[in-house]
């Protein structure tokens, strides 16, 4: 007869002790999603581009209204702290230098996909919708799309729409912000 196994699932609190204790070194790339430390997949320079892009876009049009947080962590319960590619959150007075944002302070969560779109779309977004936050765009590089999910739900998002060149991104969590999807990727060859 073979002993049952138990699997240990951390919290965030034992997962930032690792971290203070340098089991996991500043250049790890790590997050914590359902209690389970994953190894995320290195940033390319296509990915980095477009993070990078539109973290421009974002801070120029939402300069003083929204805070935009770049591949940092975000609190979502006990058992999660994911680091998305970027994150517009309400502003804080203390500019979350005390804490990571929570997920009723994150107005939209946007995923960069060139090799992580499985992990992303499967893993990450439905833990967003279960969070409570309104918005999630996932940037599928490969196919020159955004789909952008709307309706956040315990199951994940009720409302799916994939954008792809030539159309307008409104944001539906974020007063005024529109983007449009060819701006996204107009840097890439």
């Amino acid at each position: 007869m073979e002993p049952e196994v138990h699997r240990h699932r951390f919290t965030v609190e034992e997962y930032t002790r690792m971290g203070d204790a340098g089991i996991f070194c500043e250049d790890d790339r790590v997050e914590l999603i359902h209690g389970d430390v994953h190894e995320m997949t290195p940033i390319g320079p296509t990915h980095a581009g477009v993070v990078d892009d539109l973290n421009e876009l974002l801070v120029t049009r939402l300069a003083g209204k929204a805070r935009v947080r770049i591949q940092n962590p975000i609190r979502l319960g006990l058992h999660d702290e994911p680091q998305p590619d970027l994150v517009v959150a309400q502003l804080r007075a203390d500019h979350y230098t005390g804490r990571h944002p929570e997920g009723s302070e994150v107005l939209l969560v946007i995923e960069v996909a060139d090799s992580s779109l499985r992990y992303d779309r499967e893993a990450k977004l439905p833990l967003y919708a279960a969070a409570g936050i309104p918005e999630s765009w996932l940037v599928d590089v490969a196919a020159r799309a955004v789909t952008v999910f709307t309706g956040p739900a315990a199951d994940g998002y009720s409302a799916e729409r994939t954008l792809r060149q030539g159309s307008e991104i409104v944001c539906t969590s974020v007063a005024g912000l529109r983007l449009h999807v060819d701006r996204i990727f107009e840097g890439l060859a």
